[in-house]
Order: structure tokens, then sequence, then C-alpha cells
């Protein structure tokens, strides 16, 4: 292989005039190559007037992009400092001129490392800056155990929910962010799930810290950061998100700086965590672990077979949606009907639930035709003209609630119950937009005001309250209402206030077993054909019949 010199000269300053100047280092080294390299085949890179600090020098890049480009099979500098001064980055340099082959020589040191003795001369080199290298880590550890133990910061992302403090030189509560970590803590002690959680979040469109999508991960690590109740800890893991380091070499100060989380709800959620990380663990868990809503519900409207449960590929959001399979197709009866989707069932089916319930207390003053259009309100309900048997679903509400249990009375005064306590649903809600209102809003509404307007909704809420205990008393426990049923979770609040029931929010809002019991409780069939729900059939024995366009 043919012989090429980079040479590579550098002062400090432009006006630098002496044994070691620009001309004197080009002219001696130049002289070097041709003489005791025995070549002429070189080319020059001079700095003027850049330090030695680092090697943030433009012509020291573009030579050693060239030497990355096999160009070169010497580098020649005039003393070793005229590269650097720093050891650490000669170091790097000569590991990289050793992965392509290249000798370096310093002309003013006698330094070759072509010859024995300077490969030699340059290791002993080497074991010095290793050994700078680690004294200098050890030293920057000790400074940082120590300033940790005081509670002070040493540099790190800022975490979710606080912000940079120039004055206090730490983190502080953020007044916008640390809205979002209280829904995740509060969330995720309600779903028992980083999965819900992360639903929650992307379906509402909230950002991490840096702007992005939600991940589980994410989620995890910050239930699981003690930063939030107030808890400084360092040295936790090794370097680089290593692993965990023994407990005994952590440092945790309790009460270090402001909390976002009471320390008794991170506890309860870390408990969760690790209830579920056991669960985890054990395959029983693993194969129960997905709950399908519909699952034994649904029949095929081509071959009368039940449609079967699985999971379907996630959304972009991490979302898992279930899809239903006729067991007649898969099991190659002949059926031709393909898998439909929980997301168009479930929206279809408590969206149909809501409209009754929002029209059962009115009921008999509709005629058929009006009562027939607000069962059907709805965008999911575009494609169906119709229920088929309207009327008979009018003249059972004339006497019972339309989704009551067969053959059971309903009390007078059952109605009357539910009205009263959907308006105290409304009053609980106009108090909280009270609060929300007077306390981030501090021009819209004056403290008088606000005194006054929440003690006339206390007394309404009161006035209420006492209704609700007088009509319990005679409302028969037996009864199979609907309202008794939600009123167990969060689907009396959803399906009477929402306009349009989106199922996807309801269910990471409610969760799916919730749901499945609730379905189980008042549905006895649904029949399904091309993607369509032609039939609902409930437990009470009222079937209705939907008819859609041509």
């Amino acid at each position: 292989m043919n012989t090429k010199v980079a040479i590579y000269v550098r002062v400090s300053t432009h006006h630098q005039i002496d044994k070691d100047s620009l001309p004197l280092q080009r002219q001696d080294l130049i002289n070097y190559t041709s003489y005791l390299l025995n070549t002429d085949d070189y080319e020059i890179f001079q700095d003027a007037g850049y330090s030695a600090k680092n090697t943030d020098r433009p012509k020291f890049q573009e030579m050693m992009s060239r030497i990355r480009q096999n160009e070169f099979t010497h580098l020649l500098v005039w003393k070793i400092d005229r590269i650097s001064r720093n050891l650490l980055d000669f170091c790097d340099m000569y590991n990289e001129l050793k992965k392509y082959n290249v000798a370096f020589i310093s002309r003013n040191e006698q330094f070759d490392t072509s010859s024995a003795m300077g490969e030699a001369m340059l290791k002993i080199i080497l074991v010095f800056a290793e050994l700078e290298r680690k004294l200098t880590g050890e030293r920057v550890t000790a400074v940082m155990l120590d300033r940790a133990t005081k509670g002070l910061w040493n540099g790190a992302p800022i975490p979710l929910g606080y912000v940079w403090d120039k004055v206090k030189k730490f983190p502080v509560v953020d007044e916008r962010e640390n809205v979002t970590v209280e829904l995740i803590y509060n969330t995720y002690k309600k779903t028992k799930s980083t999965t819900a959680v992360r639903g929650v979040l992307n379906a509402n469109n909230i950002k991490t810290k840096r702007g992005g999508s939600w991940t589980t991960k994410t989620i995890s690590d910050i239930i699981r950061n003690p930063f939030y109740k107030g808890t400084y800890r360092y040295n936790y893991r090794e370097p680089g998100r290593g692993k965990v380091k023994n407990e005994k070499e952590w440092v945790l100060i309790e009460d270090n700086h402001e909390a976002i989380i009471d320390k008794e709800l991170w506890g309860i959620c870390n408990n969760i965590m690790d209830i579920n990380a056991q669960r985890n663990n054990a395959a029983g868990f693993r194969s129960n672990g997905k709950v399908h809503v519909f699952a034994g519900l649904l029949e095929c409207g081509e071959c009368h077979n039940n449609l079967y449960s699985k999971q379907d590929k996630p959304n972009i959001d991490g979302f898992i949606p279930s899809i239903y399979v006729c067991s007649g197709r898969y099991n190659h009866l002949g059926c031709t009907q393909k898998t439909i989707s929980d997301n168009y069932i479930g929206t279809f089916i408590f969206n149909f639930i809501s409209n009754i319930m929002v029209s059962q207390n009115k009921i008999n003053k509709l005629d058929a035709l009006t009562l027939e259009r607000a069962l059907l309100d709805g965008k999911i309900f575009k494609d169906i003209i119709g229920v088929e048997n309207i009327e008979t679903i009018q003249k059972i509400s004339y006497s019972k609630n339309i989704l009551k249990a067969k053959n059971v009375d309903t009390k007078d005064n059952s109605i009357e119950l539910e009205i009263i306590k959907k308006e105290k649903v409304k009053f609980e809600r106009a108090m909280q937009r009270l609060e929300d209102l007077y306390l981030f809003d501090d021009e819209t509404m004056s403290e008088k005001d606000y005194v006054i307007k929440k003690t006339k909704i206390n007394e309404k809420l009161k006035e209420l309250n006492n209704k609700l205990k007088e009509l319990d008393t005679c409302v028969d426990v037996s009864e199979l209402n609907l309202m008794k049923e939600v009123s167990n979770f969060m689907l009396s609040k959803e399906l009477l206030n929402a306009e349009y029931i989106d199922y996807k929010t309801l269910l990471l809002n409610v969760g799916r077993e919730q749901l499945k019991d609730f379905v189980n409780t008042i549905i006895d069939k649904v029949l399904i054909k091309d993607k369509q729900i032609l039939n609902i059939k409930f437990k009470n024995g009222l079937e209705t019949k939907f008819i859609y366009k041509l």
C-alpha cells in the first residue's frame, strides 16, 4: 500500500510567532515526510487560532472524516499537544486511528506508533489516561452523592408535573402538568390498569412531557416514581438506565420537596402495581387476562351459530379491541358472515339503551312515531328507518320500565326516584363546575357570588337527598330496574347524560368486566348479520327488531 500522510498543524492565535508557529511546523513536517517517510504524497490540514481544549476544529474534523474514508496511512504532528491537550480526546482519536490502520507520529517527541517502542510509549500514556478517567469519575460521583444527601438537584430530566426553578435550583410543581399526574394516579387507582390509563390519556389528546403519545411503560415509571410524593431518590440505578442498585446504595430523602400525590394514594397505586406484577407472573392469570364484553350473547343471523370472541390487533393508541367471528364460518360449515368489531356492537347497543333510559320517563306522553325517533337518535342508527314492533314497546312501557324484569310490578314512585337521582347528578356537576370556575379563574367570580351560589346548590342537594331517603324506603328491592343495576358502577352517569356514547371511551371509563356484567344482566341475545345488528332480545322477553334501508 502506498504511503500517504496527513499533516496536521495548529497554533492558538493568528499572531503566534515562535518556534511552534505554523510556517515552522509545516516546513519541518514536510521535510520529515520527504526524508524519513520517503514520500511526497501528503496533505496539510491547519487550524489557526483554535485551542486544543477540545477537537471542535474544522480542519481537524475534515482530516478525521477523510481518515475514516481510508485516504491516509500516517498522521503526522509537530507535538502531541497540537492534536489535543485532553488525554481522553487523544485516546479516543488514537483508537479510531488503529481502527483504520493509520500510524500516529509526533515529530518533536520522536513518537511513532509504527515502531514497537512508539506503541509501548503510547500504551503507557493510555494507562495514565484511563487512571485519570477513573479518578475523575470517582471525584464526580462523590460530589454528586454529597449533593444528593443534602437534597440538591444533580441534573436529570425534569419529571412530568414539575418545572425548573432558577432561584431554588430545583424542580417545583407545574400548575398545568400536575393535573395530568393526578389524573394518572386516580385513573390507575380506579381501573388498576396502565393500559386503561394510557387509553384515557391518548383518547383525550393529553401529551407526555416531550409532547408524544403515552405507553404503559411511561405510565408505570410515573406511578413508581417516589418524587411525586415528595421523596428525592438518587443513585437508584446503574448509569444509563441500567439495573437497579442495592437498596443500601440509594439516597432517599423524605419530604424533600412539594409533592403532587399524597403518600396514601401513592402507596395504594404501588400496591396495586405489585399485585398486578404477581398476577402477570402466574400462568393462570395470563390465560384469563382478556374480557370480551359481548361473549356468549351474539348469534349469527345466517347460520344461527354463536359468535366466538378473540383479540384484534392493537390500535395506534395501544387500545386492544375484541372481534367476534361466526363459529359456523370458522368451522367451515358454509356460513359467509365476516367478523364484526365490539366497537360497532358496543356503540350501537349502549346508545340504544341510553335512548331508552332517556325516553322511558316520558314514554307514555309520546306517540309511536316520536318514540321511534327518540330510540333511534344518533349517527350509529343512520342506516335504520324504524323499529318493527314499536307499538309493542310503547304498550309495555305504559305499565312498567321498558327494561324491567318480566312480570314484576313497578311501584308508583320508582319513576320519581329515577328523576330525582338524575337531577341530583346535574346539581353535583353544577357544584363541580362552580368550584372549578372560582378556583381557577380569579377574574370570573367574586368570593361573595361564589358563596351565594354554593349555598343555593347545597340547599338543593340537601332537599334532593331527603327525598331520595323517603323514596328509597318505598321501592321494592327485588325490582330489576335498569337504573338500579347501573348504579353499582359509572354507567348511570354515562348513559343518562351523554348525547352520544363512544364505546371505547365508555369501556376505558367503566371497565370491561363491569360492562360485561351489565349486558349479561339485561340482554339475552343479539342477532347479527352482514355486520349489522338485526335484533336485541332483552331478559324481560322484549325484542327490538331493526328495519334497515335497502
